[in-house]
C-alpha cells in the first residue's frame, strides 16, 4: 500500500503543479489590484497539497518521521505568513505572496532532503527574513527621504563590496563573504537592493548624458571590485540591472546597445583573465570530453534532469548528491531528477509569472523612484533565475548563483525577501494612491 501511495504522490504533486501555475497566469486577466480573491485561496490550496504530497513522501520513503515534524514548522510558517501579512497589510499584492510562500516551501523541502541540518538553519533564516521585511511596507510608507540619500547607497555599497575584497574569505577561488560571531554573510547580496536605489535615486529626474555617465562610472566601480574579487556572477546581474534601469529610465535604445556591446566585451575579456572563466566555458562546449574533470558537475546535473522524466524518479529514490554543491548552485537539476521535468517546468513558469507582476506594477506607478526600484528588483530576479536555471541546463555556461527561494544560502534568501516586500511596500502606496484618486473623483 506504501508503495501505490508513494507512485501515485509523483503524479499528483506534478498535477497540482500544472494547477498552481496555470492559476498564476490566469490572475492576469484581471488588472493589477482588481483579483478575484477565490483564485487565491485555490492557490493556497494547492500549495498545501502540493506541500503535504512532498513531506509524506519523504517521511514514507525514507521511514523517518523527522520530515513530519519539520514538514508540521513548515505548515505553520506558510499559513502564519499568509493569514499574518494579509491582515497587517490589506493591499497586499496577493499573486507575489503565495508566489514567494510556494517556492520557500518547495526550497525548505528540497533542502531538507538534500540536507536535513542545512534545511533547518534554512528555516531560521526565513523566519528572522520575514521578521525584519514585515516591517518593510510600513517604513516605505512613513519615510520619505529615500530620494534624498542617492550618494550614500553608493557609498555603502562600494563600502561593502570593497570590505569583502580585503578582508573576505577565499571560497572555490573567489572573494564573497565573510563572518561575523558564527554567521557567514555574503554582502553582494545586500549591496543588491543599495545598488538598485541608488539607480533609481540618479536618474528618477535627471537622465542627460552627463548624469548617466556619472552613474555609470559609479556603477562600474561596483562591478569592478566584483570582478576582481573574482564574484563574477554577481557582477554580471549587477551589469544586467544598470544597463536595463538605465533603458527604462532614458528609453534609449542606444544605451541598451552600448550596454550589451560593452558586456560582450566584458566577458571575452573575463574569458582572457581568469582561468575559472575558461574553464567553465570548455565545460560547457563539450562536458561530455572532461566528464571526469572540469565537466563532472555539469554532465551529473544533465544526467539528473534526463533520468527524473516527466515525473521524476520520486523524492529520495534519485542520486541528487553526485552533483557537488546541489543544494545552492544545482538544485534546479536535483528538483527535476525526483519530482519531474513538468514540475521543474512549472517551477520556473511560477517564477516567471512573478517577474511579470513586478513589470506589470512598475507599469502602474507614476513616481518614477519607485518605478524604476520594481523595474530594476524585477530585472535582476529574472535574470538570476536565468543564470541558475540556464547554467545547469547546458544552455550557458555555469556562474555559480543561487535559485531565489529556493536554493540553499542565507543571504540569497534574505535579500529576496526583502525584495519582494519591497515592491510590496510600494504596491500597497499605489493601491493607496488609486483609493484616494477614486475619492476625489
Amino acid at each position: 500500500m506504501q508503495e501505490y501511495v508513494i507512485e501515485l504522490s509523483k503524479y499528483f504533486i506534478a498535477l497540482f503543479m500544472v494547477l498552481y501555475t496555470g492559476s498564476c497566469f490566469y490572475t492576469f486577466r484581471y488588472p493589477v489590484g482588481e483579483y478575484s480573491k477565490g483564485i487565491f485561496i485555490l492557490q493556497n490550496i494547492l500549495m498545501f497539497l502540493v506541500q503535504v504530497l512532498c513531506f509524506l513522501d519523504l517521511s514514507l520513503t525514507g521511514g523517518d518521521l523527522q520530515y513530519l515534524f519539520f514538514f508540521a514548522f513548515i505548515l505553520i510558517f506558510l499559513f502564519a505568513t499568509i493569514t499574518m501579512v494579509s491582515l497587517i497589510y490589506e493591499n497586499i499584492n496577493r499573486l507575489l505572496l503565495n508566489n514567494m510562500c510556494m517556492l520557500l516551501g518547495i526550497g525548505l523541502c528540497m533542502v531538507s532532503r538534500l540536507s536535513f541540518d542545512k534545511a533547518i538553519r534554512q528555516y531560521v533564516i526565513v523566519l528572522v527574513s520575514l521578521i525584519m521585511s514585515l516591517f518593510i511596507p510600513f517604513l516605505l510608507g512613513r519615510i520619505h527621504f529615500f530620494k534624498k540619500i542617492t550618494w550614500l547607497y553608493a557609498t555603502l555599497g562600494i563600502g561593502l563590496l570593497s570590505t569583502v575584497l580585503i578582508l573576505g574569505e577565499v571560497t572555490h577561488g573567489s572573494k564573497i563573504s565573510f563572518t561575523m560571531g558564527g554567521i557567514t554573510f555574503q554582502p553582494s547580496e545586500f549591496v543588491k537592493i543599495l545598488f538598485l536605489f541608488f539607480l533609481a535615486g540618479a536618474l528618477w529626474e535627471n537622465v542627460s548624458f552627463q548624469r548617466v555617465l556619472l552613474t555609470a562610472v559609479i556603477a562600474g566601480a561596483h562591478v569592478v571590485v566584483l570582478v576582481v574579487s573574482k564574484d563574477l556572477g554577481s557582477a554580471l546581474i549587477f551589469f544586467i540591472g544598470f544597463v536595463f534601469v538605465v533603458f527604462a529610465a532614458t528609453k534609449n535604445y542606444l544605451y541598451l546597445a552600448a550596454g550589451m556591446i560593452g558586456g560582450g566585451a566584458a566577458s571575452y575579456l573575463a574569458y582572457l583573465l581568469f582561468d575559472h572563466v575558461r574553464v567553465r566555458v570548455l565545460a560547457w562546449q563539450d562536458p561530455w570530453k572532461y566528464i571526469d574533470s572540469k565537466g563532472y558537475q555539469i554532465t551529473q546535473s544533465l544526467f539528473a534532469i534526463g533520468s527524473g522524466s516527466w515525473f521524476g524518479m520520486g523524492l529520495l529514490k534519485g542520486n541528487p548528491t553526485a552533483i557537488p554543491y546541489v543544494e545552492a548552485d544545482f538544485i534546479f537539476s536535483s528538483i527535476c531528477e525526483e519530482l519531474g521535468v513538468i514540475f521543474g517546468m512549472c517551477l520556473i513558469l511560477i517564477c516567471i509569472s512573478s517577474f511579470l507582476e513586478m513589470m506589470r506594477i512598475s507599469v502602474q506607478i507614476h513616481d518614477r523612484f519607485y518605478q524604476l526600484i520594481v523595474y530594476g528588483i524585477g530585472i535582476m530576479y529574472i535574470f538570476q533565475i536565468f543564470l541558475t536555471v540556464g547554467g545547469g541546463t547546458k544552455f550557458i555556461p555555469l556562474t555559480g548563483v543561487t535559485l531565489p527561494f529556493i536554493s540553499y544560502g542565507g543571504s540569497s534568501v534574505m535579500t529576496t525577501m526583502i525584495m519582494f516586500f519591497i515592491i510590496q511596500g510600494i504596491y500597497i502606496r499605489l493601491q493607496k494612491e488609486g483609493e484616494r484618486r477614486s475619492g476625489r473623483k
